[in-house]
């Protein structure tokens, strides 16, 4: 905001005359402070700090990641570094924040990643980390926050951080979460992902990522890092029946849900958003609530069904001796093999303490398997395994890359297998083959 300054000025575009002053929205600062000092205007926005931060970490960089950090530099320290999963992506951000040496406020998805990012801040700088979150609120000059948060954090301190970092950045563009960015004027910008948002993700209401952090700076594909930094893999469909009983229900409930979207043409209407419309329509229509009840039985009935489940029994025997990651898609499921093979289950009801200690464990070879819901997916350092077997195959291709992740990090000369299990004639079969995930799309 521009104060003194009459309505007859004319500052440069960001700027609109808002409510007696002329504004323009923070992220815009990174173009204003030269012209702020030619039209001599007295600029009290930035109030960041310059650290001195030491890197306690003695691992050297890899070669790509030391080309994506000195591509981060050479765009005037803004943009976005897309790398597989498992990569390294997080030691990529501790070396930008030191060459920044400014202060630095990182969001993170879930309070699971505030954590770990708090962890690995900790250890690697030596220093106090603020944490800024429902449950507590506390800001330093390097602090983590979620984006649920951080659009409060903006609002009171927002102008204290010369550096933005955004992990798993393919959130940012939904329409709250992104608004944290838009009032940040940190003139520093990086952003982290496996899987940069399609142009499809960034339209809309939704914002764009150039405009909030800068362009793509560096992008490595999968396949330049395996057999390398990341583990070989192979990938494997098993398809499998459902029983002449589960055949019966699978048929009469999809009639009842597909009858409900043809006959009201959803996906013809509202396209890729067909679905947020049968939940839109499910709180004020009986049938499009019976409808979407349906939709969920179906997934059970696949999710569940005999043949799937024997199919991992006999993969877990036939892996006994690897470490083993399961993806369900609910947590009713997971609990289920849980109690039924004595496999420890993390889902979002997990406390911290408590999956602590199942990943500790399973690090140190105690447990063989892991089962999780979900909540693996994304972010979460979880320790090598070297087979994934996916039992719900409603995933995204985020989600499949993200799962493929899990498995990628190399600590021995042994290929990795991920195992997807799909039911024939279902929807799950369809879904997962327009999905269609390349080697290349990793």
């Amino acid at each position: 905001m521009l104060q003194g300054v009459p309505e007859t000025f004319e500052p440069p575009p960001p700027f609109r005359f808002i409510h007696n002053r002329w504004r323009c929205e923070a992220y815009h600062y990174v173009e204003l402070p030269t012209w702020l000092q030619e039209n001599k205007i007295r600029n009290q926005v930035a109030r960041w700090q310059r650290l001195k931060l030491s890197l306690h970490d003695p691992r050297e960089p890899h070669d790509y990641q030391l080309e994506a950090l000195h591509a981060w530099v050479a765009a005037e320290k803004r943009g976005s570094v897309v790398i597989p999963t498992g990569a390294g992506k997080t030691f990529i951000a501790l070396h930008a924040m030191h060459k920044a040496n400014a202060s630095t406020v990182i969001l993170v998805s879930t309070v699971s990643l505030l954590y770990q990012w708090y962890v690995v801040l900790s250890n690697t700088f030596q220093t106090e980390i603020g944490v800024y979150y429902h449950a507590e609120k506390k800001v330093l000059p390097i602090t983590v926050t979620t984006y649920h948060s951080a659009g409060d954090l903006m609002a009171e301190h927002g102008n204290e951080f010369r550096l933005l970092i955004c992990d798993e950045v393919h959130h940012l563009p939904a329409r709250t979460w992104g608004e944290a960015a838009l009032m940040s004027p940190a003139p520093y910008r990086l952003g982290l992902t496996a899987t940069y948002p399609d142009e499809a993700e960034q339209t809309g209401e939704r914002w764009r990522l150039d405009d909030l952090l800068g362009p793509i700076v560096y992008t490595k594909r999968i396949e330049a890092l395996l057999g390398k930094q990341l583990a070989d893999y192979r990938t494997q469909r098993i398809r499998v029946d459902l029983t002449p009983e589960e055949r019966a229900e699978y048929d009469a409930t999809y009639k009842l849900y597909i009858s409900y979207i043809r006959e009201h043409r959803l996906r013809g209407s509202h396209g890729p958003n067909w679905l947020h419309e049968l939940f839109r329509l499910s709180n004020v229509d009986v049938e499009a609530r019976q409808a979407l009840l349906a939709r969920q039985r179906l997934w059970e009935i696949i999710e569940g069904c005999q043949e799937k489940l024997a199919m991992l029994e006999q993969l877990l025997r036939e892996y006994s001796h690897e470490r083993i990651l399961i993806f369900t898609e609910s947590n009713a499921l997971a609990y289920q093999l849980s109690r039924q093979y004595l496999i420890p289950a993390i889902t979002h009801e997990t406390g911290v303490a408590e999956r602590k200690h199942i990943l500790e464990s399973f690090q140190e070879g105690r447990y063989r398997a892991l089962i999780t819901a979900k909540v693996l997916n994304e972010g979460i350092d979880v320790p090598e395994a070297k087979v994934a077997i996916i039992l719900g195959g409603s995933s995204s291709k985020r989600e499949y890359i993200q799962r493929l992740g899990r498995i990628l990090r190399k600590r021995e000369l042994k290929q990795a297998v991920l195992f997807e299990i799909l039911v024939r004639k279902t929807i799950e079969e369809s879904k997962a083959q327009r999905r269609r995930v390349a080697r290349e799309d990793c």
